[in-house]
């Protein structure tokens, strides 16, 4: 404690259950900004996973299709997730093998980009799954 206070430091425990307790002596101030600005620089590093979403409908066109295809390719390229949903209107509720068949084909056509996190699921009136970006090699 003379020590520290000798330097005009501040003596800081490291381990208080050891026997005897582990102290330092250092500037505390100083550390707690060092601290904070690694902390800010992590942060300003990280990027946010954002979720889009591309809707569909049962009797799309090819290139509507191709469009949807291009757009989730793009989202993917930015490094975000992409759900990808069917939505059924009145009797199309009967087929839902046919959104299933298309969701395939969706994710036939964006292989290359993307692979499956949530294999397709029915929510309600709508046939769902998420395709996030491939990891980087």
């Amino acid at each position: 404690m003379r020590q520290a206070v000798e330097k005009n430091l501040d003596l800081v425990k490291i381990a208080p259950q050891a026997q005897p307790p582990v102290c330092r002596i250092m500037d505390y101030g100083k550390y707690r900004f060092e601290q904070a600005k690694k902390e800010k620089e992590a942060r300003k590093n990280q990027k946010t996973v954002e979720i889009k979403e591309i809707r569909m409908s049962l009797n799309i066109d090819t290139n509507d299709f191709n469009t949807k295809v291009n757009h989730t390719i793009r989202f993917l390229k930015g490094g975000d997730k992409v759900k990808v949903s069917v939505r059924f209107r009145g009797r199309e509720m009967t087929h839902t093998n046919l959104g299933s068949a298309l969701l395939e084909r969706f994710k036939e056509a964006c292989s290359e980009y993307g692979v499956v996190e949530k294999p397709p699921k029915m929510e309600g009136r709508n046939l769902s799954m998420v395709v996030s970006a491939r990891p980087v090699k």
